[in-house]
């Protein structure tokens, strides 16, 4: 581990109060990264993950400790005798559930058991590796990052910064898992770059939803990143950004989510770091369009559902924008961090 990394991880409280501990995924396994759980900024929430308990088992839903420790919800579930409101293999089901089902996330760990595992002997994956639909995201939402791509940008009309949020999405192919490897292939794209974001989870259905009422249809948070082939996106589609940033496996999310009372949003930095060295690094007071504007614009005649997933944009330091131009090449690895939620992190093969 270089010395730029080891200084990283001693940051924060997050390795005192919750030690560090090795992801049970191949990648993480055979690339001996650490993994930090994140002590929670917010007042009351949950770490939420979709995991193996070991290969060959099926995923389910488990509740992360802390101190790095899972505990299975149907399995505990089963223990205590409690009838679930929500399908405890299934986060889409678990944000649909309301109140209710953060009740039962509340009994589960007050009253969970001692048959855990450590994060380190399961296998995590996206929290939703199969999306009801694509993946909303929000371009230019940081003025840093839009102004840093005015020299490369392929519509040279695009000057000023847009009124309302700029929303396009991704395919949900794209899903990938939070240390799973991103697939290159240099005959597709030489120009794949990084963009690291906050993620948010939609908990209930709404059209027209207002900015007033919009933290209302927030279930949780998670690090995303939306890897995107910058050749094709400006070059091959003039520009045009859907099947530039809709690749397979470019868009990996996790390592869980984390309910909306366990989020302070003025404590969030979106962080990345491509083989231990920063790039990124931006708090959420600096997106433009802050989330209840995000979901008020987007939900403008559109119905959101349960599971939805929208990221919030990136912010500057991308690979395209910089002097000279930088991208990721197999062998890199990717290291997407919100601060309080937790960090994801890729191989590019």
């Amino acid at each position: 581990m270089d010395t730029n990394r080891r200084d990283i991880l001693k940051m924060g409280g997050s390795a005192a109060l919750s030690g560090l501990m090795l992801s049970g995924t191949a990648e993480a396994a055979s690339g001996s990264f650490p993994v930090v759980v994140e002590p929670l900024t917010g007042k009351a929430g949950y770490r939420v993950a979709n995991y193996l308990p070991r290969m060959g088992a099926t995923s389910r839903l488990g509740l992360v400790a802390n101190d790095g420790m899972v505990t299975d919800i149907p399995a505990e579930a089963t223990r205590q005798k409690l009838t679930l409101s929500f399908d405890p293999t299934s986060l889409i089901s678990l944000a649909g559930s309301g109140n209710q089902g953060l009740l039962d996330l509340a009994k589960l760990f007050k009253g969970r058991g001692q048959a855990t595992q450590n994060v380190n002997q399961i296998i995590l994956l996206s929290p939703i590796p199969k999306p009801q639909s694509n993946i909303y995201c929000v371009g230019w939402n940081y003025l840093d990052h839009f102004e840093e791509g005015l020299k490369n940008r392929e519509d040279k009309s695009i000057k000023e910064y847009p009124k309302v949020p700029v929303i396009f999405t991704k395919g949900t192919q794209t899903m990938n898992g939070p240390f799973d490897k991103i697939p290159y292939d240099g005959g597709l794209s030489t120009m794949i770059d990084w963009e690291a974001e906050l993620a948010l989870v939609i908990g209930k259905k709404g059209k027209n939803i207002s900015e007033e009422n919009a933290m209302e249809y927030v279930f949780g948070y998670s690090a995303y990143n939306d890897t995107t082939a910058r050749d094709v996106q400006q070059k091959r589609q003039s520009g045009q950004w859907f099947k530039g940033k809709s690749f397979d496996g470019h868009g990996p999310m996790g390592p869980w989510v984390v309910t909306a009372g366990g989020v302070d949003l003025k404590d969030v930095r979106v962080i990345c770091r491509v083989n231990g060295v920063e790039k990124q690094n931006a708090s959420y007071s600096q997106m433009y369009f802050k989330i209840p504007a995000i979901i008020a614009e987007l939900s403008r005649g559109l119905t959101l559902l349960p599971g939805d997933i929208i990221a919030t944009g990136t912010p500057s330091g991308v690979g395209y924008s910089r002097n000279p131009p930088e991208f990721l090449k197999p062998g890199d690895v990717m290291e997407s961090e919100v601060t309080g939620i937790g960090i994801i992190r890729n191989t590019i093969a």
